[in-house]
């Protein structure tokens, strides 16, 4: 049994822990809070047995194995590095870290400890998603996709009243890219592989706001990534809400898909010659053949990252390798570490274009991954 404990009382958290009530072979032991009674009162909410009161406490527990940190992005490193020291398996929620460099000194200090280092990235462990990826060879030769994602975010009403919000911190490593765009990013990297480059631009929240936002930050944006054959739009929002769907086109027809960090419904339109070699049901009014793809449905998807997790940690415990262990079906823990860097590596650039820089990359600079489009 993998004895699992979470940094962060917040209601992604919360959301985990209802999708470990799902997951064979790991209980829930407690919650980190910098306020005891906090912890307290999440822990035995959400019946577990252990508060913590420090990070120091968790870490060197001998009552957990790995631990689920959900505190604000800006935390997730240093926090991440005094649990594996401690010895203790880490999944991160997304994004892993505020920057690249930051993500490869956790991953290198997890392979250097033997201990399992995962991204909680809901779409890439999702079956759902995963069957939309089985059926891309459908539509032919790819030439471009857009995957958006807008939300409005009450957080930003917080702002717009003069009030600090950690969602729209420089200081906390947030904004719209890392908070919402990830998810598009990242499903991009998991479909195409990394881009040839990028371009970015954003619309940053008004300057007024640079005292509760310790900066310029981005509310939305967009990033075109090019490569060889083909190009991807990546449209993210916090201060609106994008009502339109994810598509991907091909030269034989076209992929929508509702809902990119959590699909829930994927259509195909083959083109009409396309269609009568592949199906036949008639045509429609615009010569093309509409088909939706059944998808596995569940009601809390972080199960799937969360079994994952399960598996790997297993995997370590009865000898096998960190960075080779099973993580699910669709991939080993080094191949979603790849994911997680190459991600952020375009997330880095697309921050430097757009203007909005955070205390971690001021720390150590390195030289982006993916080089931009000027």
């Amino acid at each position: 049994m993998i004895r699992i404990a979470t940094i962060g009382t917040s209601g992604i958290t919360a959301c985990m822990l209802d999708a470990l009530s799902n997951v064979e072979g790991a209980v829930f032991v407690g919650t980190l809070s910098r306020d005891r009674q906090r912890a307290a009162a999440f822990t035995s909410e959400h019946g577990g047995t252990t508060p913590f009161a420090s990070l120091g406490e968790l870490a060197a527990s001998d009552e957990v194995d790995a631990v689920y940190i959900g505190s604000p992005n800006a935390l997730h490193h240093d926090q991440a590095l005094a649990c594996i020291a401690g010895g203790k398996h880490v999944i991160v929620e997304k994004p892993f870290c505020a920057n690249r460099r930051e993500a490869a000194e956790v991953f290198e200090a997890a392979r250097d400890a033997g201990v399992v280092a995962l991204e909680a990235m809901r779409p890439l462990h999702d079956p759902a998603f995963h069957a939309l990826k089985e059926v891309l060879p459908q539509i032919g030769a790819i030439r471009r996709a857009t995957l958006r994602f807008g939300k409005y975010s009450s957080r930003y009403d917080e702002i717009l009243a003069g009030r600090h919000t950690n969602i729209f911190d420089c200081a906390m490593a947030s904004g719209s890219l890392m908070d919402i765009g990830v998810y598009c990013v990242e499903p991009l990297i998991e479909l195409f592989g990394a881009p040839e480059c990028v371009l970015a631009s954003a619309t940053l929240l008004d300057e007024a706001t640079h005292d509760l936002t310790n900066g310029p930050i981005d509310g939305s944006g967009v990033i075109l990534a090019s490569y060889p054959h083909m190009t991807a739009v990546l449209a993210h929002s916090k201060t609106t809400n994008d009502l339109s769907d994810s598509q991907i086109e091909g030269e034989l027809g076209t992929l929508t898909i509702k809902g990119i960090s959590a699909p829930t419904a994927v259509r195909i339109d083959l083109r009409s010659d396309a269609a009568r070699q592949t199906d036949s049901v008639g045509y429609s009014s615009a010569q093309t053949i509409e088909r939706n793809i059944d998808l596995p449905a569940f009601e809390n998807t972080m199960q799937h990252e969360l079994s994952d997790f399960v598996e790997a940690v297993e995997h370590v415990r009865t000898g096998g390798v960190c960075t080779e262990a099973p993580c699910g079906p669709f991939g080993t823990v080094a191949h979603f570490r790849d994911i997680t860097l190459s991600s952020l590596a375009l997330m880095d650039e697309a921050r430097r274009q757009m203007g909005v820089s955070f205390p971690a990359d001021r720390t150590a600079p390195d030289a982006p991954d993916v080089p931009s489009v000027e």
